[in-house]
């Protein structure tokens, strides 16, 4: 919260946590917006529209092209701010929503003044609700109080959407920026309440490792697979089979974030994959039972389920399918209606849902077959193929499936089985083929049967692991942590999420993944056939890959940069966002890394990320997004102040990290740039050493003989220089002219930075 003006904010408890005494209790959209301003100042919005035209009122269509504004006065950079606004309000309303439907099941179930308890190690918790709101949760009344601000927030951010509202792009950037940091705030809401409510594991590094994979499922148990990332209703359904002894005789398993929640209350669940393998598993008929919530689920599962034989449980308001609601009704007649009368059904309590969930699939797995088509099959269907190509040309993936189905029907499976991996499984290669060829069935006779093993969601990181990590990361002899996040939207598959993690675990990175991400690292083997997850230690510390869970635990990556800042630097948390972003942003060398980013909630946790300091690096597909974040290195205003003489820098100061929001088009080139944007401006020579012989390494590795063109900006002395490539970096220097420069001792972009004098005041 901005330190400029006086602001005090008392805690009671109560229905309405927040008393105001003073004129801003909590900080709304303009309270952080110098901030964003400054970050926007460095970091320049670039827009790439998909259409030179607004056709958001009934003035348009207006042609906003060379200079041109629409009737109500807007350019097109305005235009596109707004429109990143609204996916970015989007993904927040996702989150929020989610966390308001939770949290409210919790407190009926358990009662609002139900304790939270993460655990002896998790001394500092929520993070980000501290650094926002001034809040520290103790119960779960708080984090209803959180979500509240969180959908007033929501409603002003709309609101500037409106047609003849906001009028300047740097301010639709600040709002969605504001959207971004609510975003997280919620994610953490959420992601706490479940784990005091469903008592999942908390202060445990090394929790389980599960199975992951279709493969893993038993087909021979009725099956009753969970699609989303609100865990309620398939939580139930695991209550409801443990008491009444039925966990070992039915089959759960989940897709997307819900697979990696229902894995951290049952040990006997499994998980099939990530979003891309939805259709697929759909269509290959092995669940009895689906149960979809919310989220990131596609909007033709009653259809895909009926072609499957499945069951079809809906159980959230944001997606009904225009099914009957039945939630009022008994569990048996609900019973009666899906297994007698074949009805697909929306049950809005989570645990009635649960329970008919059960027992619709103990009833009806008997007298269904669950046969996968064979190779024979399968070939005689593609031979159907008349090599027309349209499927490829409606790849959205660019991936020669004709050719590969054409192949395979000659008797060539390699090509086939190759495209599988890198396929989306969205089905459009069959909307277009004319001769109705089923091309994602004809794929069951290639997919490979492996099971895998991913370790399963931790949560928060243990203060303890920060307090080992704080001075090495922030010095710079950890060289960085990296977060693989988002989606599964990837140009060439899940080997290179599993290749970049590996990559940077070897060179003692602190690695973290959650969602889409981690699953998709799970599904690739080594040499040896172990998993990523089974090769690294799980802790936080140089050289750990951890998985702190679904989406929402994404919120506890951000947390772990604040608790660098709060537990290591003791800068206090409570209210004190600026200072903490100031201190991530040039302190803590941190890159998010959303490979397949797809969706509105990934663009929005990616720019909460970017408002804390923290760069995110982009896959191809994201350049559909419309907007980055850029600097222009030299040409910027890289302006700083040195927080130990509260003077301004003189000195050309480096780009670091260089940008906040970028589209990378390879997996070689994004190496080389993560490890570059972990570099950051506090860095001791030692740790600058250490992060430039990793910068260096790996672009001669991937990218050729030679030195990065930017090489030269990071090194401000001859002590900054990597032992190893001493003599020959040198020689470099010394050819394009290069001089050194001053060191910054305590770099801040702010001047409220806290001193001894103030430090008492914010606490």
């Amino acid at each position: 919260m901005s330190k400029n003006k006086e602001e005090t904010l008392k805690i009671i408890k109560g229905e309405d946590a927040w008393e105001p005494v003073g004129p801003t209790p909590l900080p709304d959209i303009t309270d952080l917006r110098n901030w964003s301003m400054r970050l926007l100042k460095t970091y320049k919005p670039f827009y790439a529209p998909f259409c030179d035209l607004c056709c958001n009122c009934t003035y348009g269509k207006c042609d906003l092209t060379a200079g041109k504004k629409g009737a109500c006065g807007i350019d097109i950079a305005t235009h596109q701010a707004r429109w990143v606004l609204m996916q970015c309000c989007m993904g927040l309303s996702a989150h929020g929503a989610h966390g308001r439907h939770l949290i409210d099941y919790l407190i009926n179930k358990h009662g609002k003044d139900y304790k939270i308890d993460l655990g002896l190690q998790v001394d500092v918790e929520a993070p980000i609700i501290r650094t926002v709101m001034g809040l520290k949760p103790e119960i779960l009344g708080d984090l209803r109080t959180v979500i509240e601000y969180v959908e007033r927030g929501l409603i002003h951010l709309v609101s500037s959407t409106h047609t003849g509202q906001e009028g300047h792009y740097l301010d639709f950037e600040n709002k969605s920026l504001h959207a971004g940091m609510l975003d997280l705030l919620a994610m953490e809401a959420a992601d706490i309440a479940q784990i005091a409510g469903y008592n999942y594991p908390t202060s445990i590094a090394d929790t389980p490792l599960v199975e992951l994979g279709w493969g893993a499922i038993d087909k021979t148990k009725p099956v009753i697979l969970a699609i989303g990332h609100n865990a309620a209703p398939i939580n139930a359904t695991i209550d409801y089979l443990q008491n009444n002894n039925l966990e070992d005789k039915v089959e759960v398993c989940g897709i997307c974030c819900t697979a990696h929640d229902v894995t951290r209350r049952s040990d006997r669940a499994k998980v099939v994959g990530h979003l891309a393998r939805q259709l697929f598993f759909i269509r290959c008929g092995i669940a009895d039972v689906i149960i979809t919530d919310e989220q990131c689920v596609r909007t033709d599962v009653p259809e895909e389920a009926t072609r499957a034989g499945a069951s079809l449980i809906a159980t959230s308001d944001k997606i009904c399918y225009g099914l009957e609601d039945v939630t009022e009704k008994e569990i048996d007649e609900i019973v009666k209606m899906i297994t007698e009368e074949k009805k697909q059904v929306l049950i809005l309590d989570p645990d009635k849902a649960g329970e008919v969930a059960a027992r619709v699939a103990i009833a009806i797995a008997p007298g269904r077959k669950k046969e996968f088509i064979n190779e024979k099959t399968a070939m005689k269907l593609a031979k159907e193929c008349n090599g027309c190509n349209l499927c490829s040309e409606a790849c959205p993936n660019l991936l020669s499936v004709g050719k590969s189905v054409k192949e395979f029907a000659d008797g060539e499976v390699d090509k086939l089985s190759e495209t599988f991996k890198l396929c989306f499984t969205c089905g459009k290669c069959e909307q277009k083929c004319p001769k109705n060829i089923p091309i994602i069935k004809i794929m069951q006779a290639v997919a490979t049967k492996e099971t895998y093993k991913m370790r399963s969601g931790r949560g928060p990181i243990h203060d303890v692991e920060i307090r080992q990590v704080g001075s090495p990361i922030v010095l710079g002899t950890i060289p960085g942590i990296v977060a693989f996040v988002g989606c599964s939207n990837y140009p060439k598959g899940d080997k290179e999420i599993a290749e970049m993690m590996d990559e940077f675990a070897r060179r003692k990175y602190i690695v973290v993944a959650s969602g889409c991400a981690a699953m998709a690292a799970g599904m690739v083997k080594d040499k040896e056939g172990k998993t990523i997850w089974e090769k690294y230690p799980p802790g936080f510390e140089a050289g750990g890959v951890l998985n702190v869970g679904s989406c929402v635990a994404n919120s506890h990556i951000a947390g772990a940069a604040i608790k660098v800042a709060n537990i290591f630097a003791k800068l206090p948390g409570r209210a004190n966002y600026e200072c903490i972003a100031d201190y991530i942003l040039n302190r803590v060398g941190a890159c998010g890394v959303a490979w397949g980013a797809y969706s509105q909630k990934a663009l929005a946790i990616g720019t909460g990320f970017n408002r804390w300091g923290v760069p995110v690096v982009l896959g191809p597909h994201s350049a559909k997004y419309k907007r980055l974040y850029l600097s222009r290195k030299e040409e910027d205003d890289w302006n700083i102040m040195d927080g130990r003489t509260e003077k301004m820098m003189d000195e050309y100061v480096e780009p670091a990290p260089e940008h906040l929001a970028i589209v990378i088009e390879s997996k070689e080139r994004a190496i080389v740039s993560i490890a570059k944007y972990c570099i950051r401006r506090n860095d001791t020579p030692v740790g600058r050493q250490i992060k430039l012989n990793h910068y260096i390494a790996l672009y001669k590795k991937y990218m050729g003989e030679g030195f990065p063109d930017d090489l030269h900006l990071f090194i401000r002395k001859p002590t900054d220089v990597p032992m190893f490539f001493k003599r020959e970096v040198m020689d470099y220097l010394k050819k394009i002219g290069w001089k050194p420069r001053q060191q910054v001792g305590l770099p801040t972009l702010i001047n409220t930075y806290p001193t001894k004098a103030n430090i008492a005041d914010i606490k």
